[in-house]
Parts: structure tokens; C-alpha cells; sequence
């Protein structure tokens, strides 16, 4: 028994080793790529040019598009039905959030086609004042003839004062019999409606979101036998629980499973429908490719099932993260992936599994909550990293890929508008477009929806505001908050908007730089002539493909989509 022990541990230590070394390979490749600048192929007088470190991008998005393709159709070819045996617990977070959102989440979480006795549902409001006492008014209704349990706590797990508690002993303040000095008295009945009654609605101290899904997870305890995690603004497809439970219930070595979000109100405004398209390509292609090899780097909060026992494990350990001495309130969800990951459980991807989630509308408020989500991928990057060994290789080579990606670009980006000629600048956001063309064209097959070609759009969201962002993320990680407002409150944190004018700076100043280096060139050399043809039918070209993208976003989407989000109608 100590020789198979001690094989198993010298077995691990050994692929963490390897794993280790393949992490390095990988990095010193796309390093060594990216500096040597190496051409496979180049035009007369170097004005176009191809390099191994476009053909790395080109093969890893060639292969990722092969493996979402592959798992979609294993994802099609499943029909082992559920066994409708796991009890679950439904576990709904809710802060702030738009009354018409909320009560179509409700509508939707009731409308599920899975057994009402075999489910429990519980919505925790992270606000326990008269602003916040609407959203348990609307459970309240949604939910009346499922004899519904509601209380309004006046703490929450982690704010009980026992200190507090002497007083009111010295006071003489009655409490009933089973009460122990140092613990909440409020909290054992929190508990015991959660586990005695169906549809539960607990309104406690404001905490912020992981203090909300905390109060669901352990005041189920073991009750059920998993939990399924969802958003106060996501409006769910009746089958969305069914074909989750069907993952979960194929493997017992998958831990988590996650479904496809969708944007509910994509026809608000630019942002919105860019985020839907963005949101397509993250879960079909990121997230499916991710799923062929068992290791999805992020159930979504909107969308996500675990199995309860492994949850309960690392539950403790999840709500007390820290990184750099700072408690971590965000990163929720990915980090609840992470603890799976690190049991070297597989997490899972299914497009059968749908919802619809909002998502903000207005650029202020768009900016806010990437820049919250970069902060907890970064740090959770440095956390996953330390799994890899128990994961698929691939785990290992996206991690590095895609987080080294925006400080290439970035690099790029400033040696171009600086060092480079303008045909050079020209010529790199052509191919910028052309990739992005070649990707919406893939995502048009595989969705079969013509929509998919504004995807390419996107990158110009990507170059002027995310990435730059992302710098910003780095630098006020320890800085914790829900990041994006509750929907009824206009957004007024501008911090973020600093990064986008200094970005903006750089580029500028470095165009201004280019021009004027550009005028002390002798333009009537044969390779300058051969550039300005370049330049002149570039620029053509460019002008071109933007005016047909915004003719086509204006004249087709807007036209079809006339209508607000108040007024949408959608069938899920």
C-alpha cells in the first residue's frame, strides 16, 4: 500500500514536473517567435510579409475552431436522458437589480421542466433596507402557491458581532432555549427555512456577491446533490436545469458543468449586441474547445451546475481567497471553477443548456465590468497554473497563450505607431479585420446565422478600450467591489475611462511621430513608389469594409431590431 502511495506521488511530482517544462517550451516558442520576427514569406521590397508568429495565431485558431467543432458534435450526438433522481438546489443572487429583469428570471426558474420536488429555491438579496425589499415582494408573488418562506436577516455569516451578543445578555435579552453565546441567533432559523421549505427568499446584510452565494451554499449544507448557480437578470430555457443534470450525471468525474449565456438585451445599443456576439464566440468556441478536453477555465455565474459534495469540500477555502493579503470578492465563479479544477475534477460545456443574461448597455458600465472580470482572470491565472499537472496539456498551452496575447499586442502596437510606416500600421489593422472576417465567417457556419460576420467589429472595442483596461485591472487588483452597479443605479466611476486617454496618448502621439518621420523619406525611390500604391488602394480598402460594415450594422440590425429591451418579446 505505501509502494502504490508512494508510486502515485513520485507519478504527480513527475508530470508536474513535465507539465512545468511544456509551459516554458510553449512560452519560449511564442516568445522567440514574437522577437525574432522571423518571415516565412514577404513581398518585394518587404512591404507584405508573413511570420511564424502569425502562423502560431493562425494554427492555435485553426485548432481551437477544429475542437469546438468536434464537441459540439459530440455535445448533438448525447441522448442519454436525465434520470430526474438528483435533488438540486437552485440557488439565486440577486443586488439591485431591474424589476423587469427579476420577475422574468422568476417566471423562468419556475417554467423549468424538472421535478418541483426534487428542487429547492433559494434567492439571497445582497441589501437587507426598505430599497431592497421590492425584490422579495416579486418572489413573493412568482412564487405564492408554492407556500414560500421569506426572512430578513439582519446580518449575514461573516458580520454576527458576539460581542454584541454579551450585551444584549447583560440587557436581559431573551433567546430561545438552544441559543449558544457567540452565534447568531437568526442564523439557525436562516437555515432551517432553507432546508425545510421549497422556495425560500432571505434578504441579509449587504456583503456583496460571494457573501450571497456563501449563505446558499452553506445554509443548503448537504441537502441536495447538486447546486445550480444563476443571476437575478438571466432568464432561463425550460430545459437549461435537464440538460445540465444530464452532463453531470454521464461522468462522476465531472464536477461542474456549465451552459450557453446569451445576451438578453442585445438590441439596447452597440455595446450590447457586440457583447452578444462576443459572448457566442467565448462559450461556442473558447469554452467548447476548452470542454473536448475537460478543463473549462469558468462556469458562468448565470449558468452553472456542481455537484454539492465537492462544492461543500472547498467551500470554506473559497470564501476566504486572499491574494496579497486582500480578501477576494470577486472572481466568484471562476474561482469556484478553479477549486474544481484543483480536486482534478473536469468542468464541462453544453450548448443544450441555454439561457439569456443582461448586459450593460451603456460603454461606462461595460468598461467597469470587464475591467472586474480581467482583475479575477489575471489572478486566478496565477492560481490555475498550479493545476495544470492534473489537467489536460491543452489547459497548460491556452493559459500561456492567452495570457502573454495583450502584452504582444500591446508591444505591437506601439513599435508599429512609432518605429513603424504607415503602410505598416495600414497593413497590420487590415489583417486585424481579416482575421476577425475569417473568424465571423467560421462562427456564420457553425451558428448558421449571417449576424455573425460583425463579429469582426469587435476588434476595434478590443484595440481602444479593453486592452488598455486590462493594464489598469493589473494595477487595482486588490481593489474589490461587484464592479458593475445594480441596474437601478447610474454607473459613476470614471477611474476606468484614465487608461483608454493615456492609451489613446501613446498611440496618437507615436501617428504624429510616424508622419513626420514619413515626410523626411525620399518618396520617389522604387520602393517608396511601390508603398504609396500599397498605402493609396490599403487605405481603399480599409475605408471600404468599414463603410459596408456600418451600412450593413445600421440599415439591417438597427432596422430589425427597432425595439427597446422593455418592449422585447423572446421565447426561451
Amino acid at each position: 500500500m505505501k509502494l502504490k502511495h508512494s508510486l502515485k506521488k513520485l507519478g504527480t511530482i513527475l508530470r508536474a514536473i513535465f507539465t512545468f517544462l511544456f509551459a516554458l517550451v510553449v512560452l519560449g516558442l511564442m516568445i522567440w517567435a514574437y522577437v525574432r520576427g522571423f518571415q516565412l514569406v514577404t513581398s518585394k521590397y518587404k512591404i507584405i510579409s508573413f511570420g511564424f508568429y502569425g502562423l502560431l495565431l493562425s494554427l492555435h485558431v485553426l485548432v481551437q475552431s477544429l475542437f469546438a467543432f468536434i464537441e459540439h458534435c459530440r455535445m448533438k450526438s448525447h441522448k442519454k436522458p436525465c434520470s430526474y433522481t438528483k435533488t438540486i438546489g437552485f440557488t439565486i443572487s440577486a443586488y439591485q437589480e431591474d424589476p423587469t429583469y427579476l420577475r422574468e428570471c422568476l417566471n423562468s426558474v419556475r417554467g423549468l421542466q424538472y421535478p418541483s420536488e426534487l428542487m429547492r429555491i433559494i434567492m439571497v438579496i445582497d441589501g437587507n433596507s426598505d430599497d431592497d425589499r421590492y425584490m422579495m415582494e416579486m418572489f413573493r408573488e412568482v412564487f405564492a402557491d408554492q407556500d414560500p418562506g421569506f426572512f430578513v436577516w439582519k446580518n449575514n455569516y461573516h458580520s454576527w458581532d458576539p460581542t454584541q451578543a454579551q450585551q444584549n445578555e447583560k440587557n436581559g435579552t431573551e433567546w430561545d432555549a438552544d441559543y449558544v453565546i457567540g452565534e447568531d441567533p437568526q442564523r439557525k432559523e436562516v437555515e432551517h427555512l432553507i432546508q425545510t421549505k421549497r422556495c425560500v427568499c432571505i434578504m441579509q446584510k449587504w456583503g456583496g456577491k460571494r457573501e450571497v452565494m456563501y449563505t446558499a451554499f452553506k445554509a443548503l449544507g448537504l441537502s441536495v446533490d447538486y447546486i445550480q448557480v444563476c443571476d437575478s437578470d438571466t432568464k432561463l430555457d425550460p430545459l437549461a436545469t435537464v440538460e445540465l443534470c444530464k452532463v453531470l450525471e454521464s461522468n462522476p468525474k465531472y464536477g461542474a458543468v456549465g451552459g450557453d449565456v446569451m445576451v438578453l438585451n442585445l438590441r439596447d445599443s452597440y455595446i450590447s449586441f457586440m457583447s452578444s456576439l462576443r459572448y457566442w464566440m467565448a462559450f461556442n468556441i473558447e469554452r467548447a474547445c476548452q470542454s473536448f478536453f475537460n478543463c473549462v477555465s469558468c462556469i458562468s455565474g448565470p449558468l452553472g451546475l456542481y455537484r454539492n459534495d465537492l462544492l461543500q469540500q472547498f467551500l470554506e477555502s473559497w470564501y476566504n481567497q486572499k491574494f496579497l493579503g486582500s480578501h477576494c470578492t470577486f472572481g466568484d465563479d471562476r474561482h469556484l471553477t478553479n477549486r474544481m479544477l484543483s480536486m482534478g475534477y473536469a468542468t464541462k460545456y453544453t450548448a443544450r443548456s441555454k439561457c439569456y443574461t443582461e448586459t450593460p448597455a451603456q460603454f461606462l458600465r461595460w468598461l467597469n465590468q470587464q475591467t472586474r472580470w480581467t482583475k479575477s482572470y489575471f489572478r486566478e491565472w496565477l492560481y490555475n497554473a498550479m493545476w495544470w499537472h492534473k489537467h489536460h496539456l491543452w489547459m497548460t498551452y491556452e493559459s500561456i497563450v492567452s495570457g502573454i496575447f495583450p502584452f504582444f499586442v500591446t508591444a505591437t502596437m506601439i513599435q508599429l505607431f512609432w518605429r513603424g510606416s504607415l503602410w505598416d500600421i495600414l497593413w497590420v489593422l487590415c489583417c486585424i479585420q481579416l482575421i476577425g472576417l475569417v473568424k465571423g465567417a467560421y462562427a456564420c457556419l457553425l451558428r448558421q446565422n449571417i449576424v455573425m460576420v460583425f463579429m469582426s467589429l469587435y476588434s476595434t472595442l478590443y484595440m481602444t478600450s479593453l486592452l488598455p483596461a486590462k493594464y489598469f485591472a493589473i494595477l487595482t487588483m486588490n481593489k474589490s467591489s461587484w464592479g458593475t452597479s445594480g441596474r437601478r443605479k447610474i454607473v459613476g466611476n470614471y477611474i476606468p475611462l484614465l487608461p483608454l486617454s493615456v492609451w489613446a496618448a501613446i498611440l496618437l502621439g507615436g501617428f504624429g511621430y510616424t508622419i513626420y518621420r514619413e515626410t523626411k523619406e525620399n518618396w520617389s525611390s522604387p520602393a517608396k513608389i511601390m508603398e504609396t500604391r500599397f498605402l493609396v488602394f490599403g487605405c481603399v480598402a480599409y475605408l471600404c469594409y468599414w463603410l459596408l460594415m456600418m451600412f450593413l450594422y445600421w440599415a439591417w440590425f438597427r432596422r430589425l431590431c427597432r425595439k427597446r429591451a422593455q418592449t422585447y418579446s423572446l421565447s426561451v
